[in-house]
């Protein structure tokens, strides 16, 4: 009987091994198609790139993709193949023509970064979407308005000195206490509401808002390179300051949807009024999306406030906290600032207008300078390679110095490799503030090196907020300059320090722990 059964029903143990061998094949020839036959196979690169964005992901992962991309420049050249599919350079005109000229879309990667599982001006793919997007908080931004909430700015300015003087001396984490300074402004200037972030960590008081926004962009970076239904899983680890991480943008929503709905109301019941100073939330309210003319919905203004929380806090603060750490151990360029700000702060709590201290010199040198060495955002902006409208296959292809790239290549250059490009500024991985007075006597270089920085972005997409990120620096800078000396202790130090990024950058020990000593 056995032996009728086993004839009737064959044995299935070849099975598997048909599936191992036709996966096999699978991968063979996506191999050989990826190294030979690829229209980008021409391109230099490590071999293994061009198989897998796997070992590139392994460097997203490990926080140091911007470095390994400007390893690989300096061993390939200009134009890399870092992924089967995608390509990254480093040239001035392929940046304008990419990012300026033909405006290419973003790429997926920026899905990652959606707040309240919405789309925000970062996160908006395609060019179009964005432009409607920005004209709503374009306005608000501009120098002229952003200069109305210097007082408010300078009242959160004389808060982190006193709190500094009450502090006399003893170490703090500028990381975090930057943080809460910037929480306080962008929160102020876009809800007209005062959050109280900086006496909160003055006093010892956690404030979830400002620790949600320092983990939403490497919650960003773990969900890019992961698969949803694995970050789903990952997010049921009972630990609470991972669930925490996984919780940032609700943590978020819930505060920016209740502003929403507090201004939403006090809308209807007409108790507002027309002011001169309005803050972003209420410009949202009243902004209509030009394909509709139908008012900007409440989910879209919580997502855009949203991104614009993020965007504005941890970056500021995080290239604030590594110009003071440059301080700490250049008594020279700390003596220059200070001696230009002796001169226009006679009194050292008098906070100049704005306008005044946009025409110190060595404070621009210095701003540029930390801008170039410490970007906030070092790391590549991707953009994928359209369709052409011309027909022929050949004609759709995008030359990309030299190359012809296919539409759907995803390119993209970053910042940090353009401005560490030795060509363009010597001794690159040096603080040199007096590179950008001496080229004052060299015009031609100085616009050569001010055509590289790209530390808010490039083209139509640059970041809407760099005026404010301007004004704050600046006035971070002075006043704590003219107030204090900044001494680092023996655990800050360039091990400490070393940049990592999870598209902002952050210091590998996650704090930047200084002493401010008043003067």
């Amino acid at each position: 009987m056995s032996h009728i059964q086993s004839a009737a029903f064959p044995s299935t143990s070849w099975i598997p091994y048909l599936f191992l061998a036709l996966l096999a094949l699978y991968v063979g020839s996506r191999v050989i198609y990826n190294l030979f036959l690829s229209p980008l196979s021409s391109i230099p690169g490590p071999w293994y790139a061009a198989v897998s964005n796997l070992w590139m992901t392994t460097h997203v992962l490990r926080l140091q993709q911007c470095k390994t991309n400007h390893a690989l420049f300096e061993t390939y050249g200009p134009v890399v193949r870092v992924g089967p599919n995608k390509v990254i350079f480093k040239d001035l005109s392929a940046m304008r023509s990419v990012y300026s000229t033909h405006k290419f879309d973003k790429s997926s990667w920026y899905k990652g970064l959606l707040t309240n599982e919405n789309d925000h001006a970062m996160t908006t793919l395609d060019h179009a979407s964005h432009a409607i997007r920005r004209k709503g908080y374009a306005p608000h931004y501009v120098p002229a308005n952003i200069a109305m909430f210097q007082p408010e700015a300078n009242d959160y300015t004389n808060e982190l000195l006193k709190g500094l003087d009450r502090f006399n001396g003893q170490v703090v984490d500028c990381l975090s206490l930057f943080r809460h300074y910037m929480v306080d402004m962008i929160i102020t200037s876009s809800y007209g509401y005062r959050q109280g972030s900086i006496k909160k960590w003055f006093s010892g008081e956690e404030d979830p808002m400002s620790n949600a926004i320092a983990d939403f962009p490497k919650r960003g970076l773990i969900r890019s390179a992961i698969p949803t239904w694995f970050w789903d899983l990952l997010c049921q680890i009972p630990v609470r300051r991972w669930r925490l991480l996984c919780d940032s943008d609700r943590i978020m929503g819930e505060f920016v949807g209740a502003r929403v709905y507090d201004m939403r109301a006090q809308v209807n019941a007409e108790k507002l009024h027309e002011v001169e100073k309005v803050p972003l939330l209420q410009r949202l309210l009243g902004y209509k999306y030009t394909s509709t003319n139908e008012n900007m919905p409440d989910h879209d203004i919580i997502s855009e406030l949203m991104g614009h929380m993020i965007a504005g806090s941890d970056t500021t603060s995080n290239t604030l906290s590594y110009m003071f750490w440059e301080l700490s151990r250049r008594p020279d360029v700390m003596i220059k600032l200070q001696n230009e700000l002796d001169a226009v702060m006679p009194d050292s709590r008098a906070i100049p207008d704005i306008s005044t201290l946009q025409k110190l010199p060595y404070l621009n040198a210095f701003l540029n300078e930390g801008l170039r060495v410490y970007s906030a955002v070092p790391s590549p902006l991707e953009r994928v390679v359209p369709p052409s409208s011309k027909g022929s296959p050949s004609d759709d292809c995008f030359d990309l110095m030299g190359y012809a790239l296919p539409p759907g290549t995803i390119v993209s250059t970053q910042g940090w490799s353009m401005h560490h490009d030795a060509a363009v500024f010597h001794s690159p991985d040096t603080f040199l503030p007096d590179r950008w007075l001496e080229s004052c006597n060299n015009p031609t270089n100085l616009s050569k090196m001010a055509q590289y920085m790209m530390p808010f972005g490039a083209g139509a997409r640059i970041c809407g907020g760099k005026n404010l990120a301007h004004m704050m620096l600046r006035i971070a800078i002075a006043s704590v300059v003219r107030n204090f000396n900044v001494v680092a202790p023996a655990e800050t130090n360039a091990t400490s320090m070393d940049i990592k990024d999870s598209f902002v950058i952050f210091p590998a020990a996650m704090e930047c722990k200084l002493a401010f000593h008043p003067r």
